[in-house]
């Protein structure tokens, strides 16, 4: 019988979107099992990452996520290497933001494949900062007196 083929993607999944579901669609269709590290709350505040839903809440969501096969706590930048190891990981898949930084990694794992992906139209990030700006808008209209943003 064949080894399984394991993936392995990284990061925050904060306020999932189109963007993610795609990364995760496409990491699965190149394995057997798909393993999602998710970075912790306390790993994001040394990133400088402010996640606006908890640890719980994103691997909640990603663990309904059918594509998903487990997820992982990512709680310091060694830990793909763990992972890696620990999984007997084929491929890590990441999103092309982070192309190259992890390809240091082939050195310790040389038959690791590393594939990046292009990132989509849309991003967390982006998600906060439109969320934002309706929210002040429906406050300042409010103060203001009016019914609705546009009115």
């Amino acid at each position: 019988m064949d080894k399984e083929k394991i993936v392995l993607v990284a990061g925050t999944f904060d306020i999932l979107h189109e963007s993610h579901v795609n990364l995760l669609r496409n990491a699965k269709n190149l394995g057997d099992k798909l393993i999602v590290m998710l970075s912790t709350d306390a790993f994001n505040v040394r990133k400088g990452k402010n996640a606006f839903q908890d640890y719980d809440t994103r691997k909640y969501v990603l663990e309904a996520i059918r594509y998903v096969d487990l997820v992982v706590p990512e709680q310091s930048w060694e830990d793909k290497s763990l992972y890696i190891d620990m999984f007997d990981v084929d491929i890590l898949a990441m999103g092309d933001d982070w192309k190259g930084k992890f390809d240091f990694l082939k050195e310790e794992f040389p038959d690791l494949k590393i594939m990046y992906f292009p990132r989509g139209n849309i991003s967390s990030s982006k998600i906060k900062v439109e969320i934002g700006k309706l929210y002040s808008a429906r406050n300042k209209a409010a103060l203001e007196g009016k019914d609705e943003v546009n009115g």
